[in-house]
């Protein structure tokens, strides 16, 4: 094995070795003073308000000036002005605010007016497809941080550029994950900005299209934004009907229950596995309805499916009828104890409805099933009679409508008779 020969390699003497363009750019030094004073020249050629024109300038300035380096910069300059150092103040070194940002929109804020303005970043990211991400990960966020120090009236029209920025797909709503930080949530600055964001969303989109982009940008609970002290579903809803975007507080509603039910489900099928009392049960129910509320015929459905879900349906096909009415007389007081309206009782009856037309197996025991449950006091004569007359839902209604004809003409007969004593 031969050894490495300590003698020097040979060079040529007197020869300059050219380094390479990106390792120049790498050592070269950061200079936004410079980039932001060579950006300003560009932008002073031409009318502020003369948007092609800009868009056209940013674009021919890009291939001289070193947009991936001075991303930041740029952004700063376009979206807040002027230089922003630590603190979120400005660069205190005597230059005027730049000739173009979108400080120079209309007053007050408006999505009309700043969509111009959204359209030139759109074209100039569309040019430098390598711009689009230090925006969203690290000049939205940077800025955002900083708008408390802001006046109304920048706060204002950035917070609307930001939402169209994201309504656009320009960037996604991770950025919003930023005023979640305490000195922007304590006085109420966070929820105030994202309600100027949502509203520029839906000026021309969709409430379900929000809630894709707040699901896609990691943002799981609006509740994050108010101050701690304040984190309340019932605040949550009136603040964004009073700030006139009552589609928010409906469509986080909705969400609540969604997750309340699916809470309840899951917790029914623990107790119930672990062959807990009625009375247990009943507790556990009532303590999840005062963290998420939900409607009592919401309930008496959810609570319904939860039961079901609890059962080991499998079963011999001959022996699933019995093996139904046991459980379901099991867990009759569970049911009875949240039956409190006829209308509750109707939703019951049409969720035993949709159940047997959903599980084919057990779909001929549902007379047999509802009489269970009227023995119970879970459900009411009135209440079967106006199911069947005209409260039953459109799965199998033929079916169950004609099934329980016979049980619906006993109960009229029954109600008759006490009638005439």
């Amino acid at each position: 094995m031969s050894q490495q020969s300590n003698t020097a390699k040979p060079s040529l003497q007197g020869v300059k070795i050219k380094a390479r363009k990106g390792a120049v750019k790498a050592q070269a030094k950061h200079e936004p003073a410079v980039f932001r004073d060579q950006l300003y020249k560009h932008l002073e050629t031409v009318d502020s308000h003369d948007f092609e024109a800009i868009t056209n300038k940013l674009i021919q300035a890009g291939s001289s000036l070193d947009y991936l380096k001075y991303a930041d910069a740029l952004f700063e300059i376009i979206l807040a002005g002027g230089l922003i150092q630590p603190g979120g103040s400005y660069v205190d070194d005597g230059v005027p605010l730049s000739p173009f940002s979108i400080l120079q929109a209309k007053h007050p804020a408006s999505v009309d007016d700043l969509k111009n303005y959204v359209q030139v970043l759109n074209k100039l990211i569309r040019r430098y497809k390598y711009l689009q991400k230090p925006l969203e990960e690290q000049s939205l966020p940077t800025l955002l941080q900083y708008i408390n120090r802001w006046s109304s009236d920048q706060r204002d029209k950035f917070a609307v550029t930001v939402g169209l920025l994201i309504s656009q797909g320009i960037v996604s709503a991770t950025c919003l994950q930023t005023l979640a930080k305490d000195h922007l949530v304590k006085n109420d600055t966070s929820i105030t900005v994202l309600a100027i964001i949502f509203r520029a969303y839906l000026a021309d989109l969709s409430m379900e299209h929000l809630a894709t982009s707040l699901k896609r940008g990691n943002i799981k609970d609006l509740l994050i934004f108010f101050p701690p002290n304040r984190r309340d579903g019932k605040l949550l809803d009136d603040f964004f009907r009073k700030e006139n975007i009552p589609q928010v507080a409906d469509w986080y509603t909705k969400r609540q229950q969604v997750l309340a039910k699916e809470t309840i489900v899951s917790e029914l099928k623990d107790l119930c596995a672990h062959e807990e009392s009625t009375e247990n049960i009943i507790s556990s129910v009532h303590s999840k309805l005062e963290e998420n509320p939900l409607p009592d015929t919401e309930l008496i459905q959810c609570l319904w499916q939860g039961l079901m879900a609890s059962v080991d349906w499998s079963t011999r096909t001959d022996q699933i009828e019995g093996l139904a009415l046991r459980e379901i007389g099991r867990f009759a007081p569970v049911l009875e104890a949240f039956s409190k309206s006829p209308k509750v009782e109707v939703a019951l009856i049409n969720a035993v409805q949709v159940h047997c037309y959903d599980d084919t197996r057990i779909m001929k025991a549902f007379v047999p099933m509802l009489k269970v449950l009227y023995n119970k006091d879970c459900v009411s004569d009135q209440a079967i009679i106006y199911w069947h007359q005209k409260g039953s839902k459109p799965q199998g209604r033929q079916y169950f409508l004609k099934a329980t004809e016979a049980l619906v003409k006993f109960l009229q007969e029954q109600e008759d008779s006490e009638d005439e004593e």
